[in-house]
């Protein structure tokens, strides 16, 4: 395989379409569509008692209501538990229209379809809910009480309880280690409800074909097969008939996993009866309230260790909200749980969960989906053990790594993916040396004295990860060069921006030898490939990359078989390059590769005038066997799957110099530095955009961003007036630098790069503005009121 095009900074082939006005997102298409809306519960606990709809039947336009009674059977059943757990012993899952308890603010209880949004909009408005109010539960350590329940038939509010330990080498208990160690500490820390916001909302679009049953979908989703599979399970049709397309998307994040939502069934069905294109695109306010959020828990921690700062025994127990409903099990705080323990060997750990319900919108994976508070629990313990034995914070860090030799490691728990957690591949200890040199750690103390004689605040902080990446259980590549050498590639996976236009062409160009601009890629299409899981968890490159470069591999060898015979020569002595197949040494004896591909299909010397040209590469052998061999398939083309034994694991440091405002208490980031290790790089650049989108979703929710809900369990900050982000003004300039640990377990040698950026933001300012201002940070996000208030309450006596 030649590498001329792997690892090179190609830019990305996209944007021009997109950022020219030239994408086609869910809203653009069904301009002729019906339109849906939705009557949602303002209430976020109430039992429904009627729902009177006669006022809004006059309104012109309207063509349908339907509430959950006027639903068949398997649309009106509770949407599906996408990931089980046997510890999930109270999984709960919303109905599509409430049937007769809503349980957060934002549920859906009537569909309206009308000719156009604005007028399914006034006909929502005119009917009537008659609610009585049930208790709301808000708040985790509120739901924890269990004196009121969100869901009647699960006591105490606890969906799931789970409980991993992994001995010291002496066989200690991590209670038992923690009691026998020379130093020990216990604290408890809160990281806030956020959630992602991308800039096109959910939306679904359905048309249905009468005249072959067929029904066509298109989705903003990160899952478009899995969708294609739930609305053909839920709908009773067969899967052949269910075509789902993901369009351009405007941004997932995560919220655009859960499959499906309700509206992803609902629309396609009122398509189906009404005969008609229905479509739904979701306002800002919907997104706030009915979609999903994250982030939500309270960890309380208690650490044992040396003079050294080696951990003995580290004892974490979470507290985490899942909202309302568990659509999506408990992926969240089982990542907290295992991820929490990042790029060190801990001498005896014990983690227990329990997950709780609450009377808000329900938990699903938001980038980085649960790393972010493992991440601050680990590194604030870091720091916590360095100010408490008046050590540098990286020197404790450095005492605790795993070390090069040691891989593969075993943390000893269950990951995700239900496989054992055990790192592939990596070098803290370099990372570490590169941050601290891209940084200037060991010059930082004359600058935080210099800036101090001058009033000035500054801190520094740092920060480390791993993250499990590609995540099974597969994805899946089909590779074809046509006659006029261009090659189709297409995966089942989607996309929403990460570049999987440009990273998937460059494998397939880079495999088969090709120009890159010879190289179409299509994502997210189950009409062009029908199996796939979805994108998210770091998973598109490792999985789909993989699959592709084993497509191509099969393409490439039946291309060398065919020219082979053409040229009378052996396949081990030919090579590819710019989409000419040549003997190795012997440029004059060579065939285009899209000649390769009209000799691959028998049907095309009927009509091809360059296939009978294309025949006299063939040679009189060609005349001594038949069209198609035994054992081929007509055609230039490969499929092929990939699926992993387990997780790969990237990993990477950061820290930032950050300055607090000693009257105003603002929070100014001066530096961010980042150094990461994906394994192989296939797209510096691209994995660059990563990285700094990450950190800028990551200052978001360390500064900003936030879910606030009163006791009645309403949001009060549902909109861009009110939910603070940051602008580019508050996005530091940030400085990056890679480390390549190839990844052992997969043909390309690489790891996961999208969630990279945002893990460990929220621990490296927390450890900046402890630096900075000598108060201990206890949560995130922290806003300048809150420092002020930190002081004012350190200050006092």
């Amino acid at each position: 395989m030649t590498t001329k095009l792997f690892g090179e900074p190609v830019q990305r082939r996209e944007d021009r379409r997109l950022i020219t006005g030239q994408g086609r997102y869910l809203d653009d298409l069904g301009q002729g569509a019906l339109a849906a809306a939705f009557v949602r519960s303002p209430h976020a606990h109430a039992r429904i008692r009627d729902i009177d709809v006669s006022a809004a039947l006059d309104v012109d336009g309207l063509v349908a209501i339907y509430t959950w009674e006027d639903l068949p059977e398997r649309v009106r059943d509770p949407l599906p538990l996408l990931i089980p757990h046997p510890a999930l012993t109270h999984g709960r899952t919303a109905y599509p229209l409430a049937r007769d308890v809503v349980r957060h603010v934002g549920e859906p209880v009537v569909m309206v379809v009308a000719r156009d949004r604005y007028l399914a909009e006034d006909a929502a408005g005119l009917i009537e809910v008659g609610y009585e109010f049930l208790k709301p539960v808000v708040g985790i350590e509120e739901a924890a009480n269990g004196v009121h329940l969100v869901h009647e038939d699960v006591p105490g509010n606890v969906g799931a309880h789970l409980v991993q330990e992994v001995p010291s080498a002496q066989g200690l208990g991590a209670r038992e280690a923690i009691d026998a160690a020379p130093h020990v500490l216990s604290f408890r820390l809160d990281f806030e409800r956020s959630a992602s916001m991308p800039l096109e909302g959910r939306g679904v679009y359905a048309r249905w074909d009468a005249d072959d049953a067929s029904l066509r979908v298109y989705s903003s989703t990160q899952t478009s097969t899995s969708v294609r599979m739930a609305i053909a399970a839920k709908l009773a049709l067969p899967l052949p008939s269910v075509e789902v397309i993901a369009p351009d998307v405007g941004g997932g994040f995560g919220v655009k996993i859960v499959h499906p939502w309700p509206e992803e069934v609902l629309v396609p069905w009122a398509a189906m009866l009404l005969g008609r294109e229905v479509k739904w695109t979701e306002d800002r306010r919907e997104h706030f309230i009915s979609s999903a959020h994250e982030r939500g828990q309270v960890q309380h921690v208690r650490v044992g260790f040396d003079g050294e700062g080696r951990v003995l025994g580290l004892d974490v127990t979470i507290l985490h909200d899942h909202g309302a409903y568990t659509p999506y099990g408990i992926i969240v705080p089982i990542i907290t749980a295992t991820q929490l323990l990042g790029p060190y060997r801990i001498g005896a750990y014990r983690v227990e969960f329990s997950s709780i319900y609450t009377n808000t919108v329900q938990v699903t994976p938001y980038r980085g989906a649960g790393r972010p508070q493992g991440v601050f629990c680990m590194e604030r313990t870091m720091d916590r053990i360095a100010a408490h034995l008046g050590l540098d914070r990286t020197a404790v860090r450095a005492a605790n790594f795993i070390q090069p030799g040691e891989f593969p490691y075993d943390q000893g728990l269950i990951f995700q993916d239900g496989r054992p957690l055990i790192y592939d591949s990596g070098d803290y200890p370099e990372s570490l040396r590169m941050l601290k040199e891209l940084i200037g750690w060991d010059g930082f103390p004359a600058m935080k004295a210099e800036a101090a004689e001058r009033g000035r605040r500054l801190g520094i902080g740092i920060g480390c990860y791993v993250e499990g990446t590609g995540v099974g259980p597969y994805e899946g590549g089909h590779v074809q060069v046509t006659s006029d050498g261009r090659v189709h590639v297409s995966t089942g996976l989607t996309s929403q921006g990460q570049g999987h236009e440009t990273v998937f062409a460059q494998i397939a160009a880079t495999e088969l030898g090709v120009p890159l601009e010879k190289v179409s890629v299509v994502t997210g299409d189950t009409r062009r490939f029908g199996y796939a899981v979805g994108t998210f968890a770091s998973r598109a490159a490792v999985m789909s990359g993989n699959a592709i470069a084993l497509a191509c591999r099969k393409v490439r060898d039946k291309a060398l078989r065919i020219a082979a015979e053409a040229l009378e020569a052996d396949p081990r002595d030919l090579e590819i390059e710019d989409g000419v197949v040549r003997v190795a040494g012997h440029p004059g004896a060579s065939i285009p590769l899209a000649t390769v591909a009209v000799l691959s299909n028998p049907l095309r010397y009927a009509f091809d005038e360059e296939a009978q040209r294309a025949t006299q590469f063939s040679g009189a052998a060609s005349m001594d066997r038949p069209p198609v061999q035994e054992g081929e398939e007509p055609g230039l083309e490969g499929r092929d799957y990939y699926s992993p034994i387990r997780s790969t694991f990237a990993s990477g440091m950061h820290a930032a110099i950050v300055e607090t405002d000693p009257d105003t208490a603002e929070i100014h980031i001066l530096r961010y530095a980042v150094v990461h290790d994906c394994g192989r790089l296939i797209n510096p650049m691209i994995v660059e955009g990563q990285i700094h989108g990450g950190v800028a979703q990551g200052v978001g929710g360390a500064l900003y961003e936030r879910m606030v809900y009163d006791a009645h369990g309403q949001l009060l900050n549902a909109s861009f007036m009110d939910f603070l982000m940051p602008y580019a003004t508050e996005v530091p300039f940030i400085e990056t630098a890679h480390l390549e640990t190839p990844s052992p377990l997969n043909p390309l040698g690489i790891k996961g790069a999208g969630e990279a950026g945002v893990i460990p933001v929220s621990a490296v300012i927390a450890s900046a503005i402890e630096d900075a201002e000598g108060i201990t940070i206890e949560r995130m996000p922290i806003s300048p009121s809150e420092l002020h208030e930190l002081r004012s309450r350190t200050a006092s006596p």
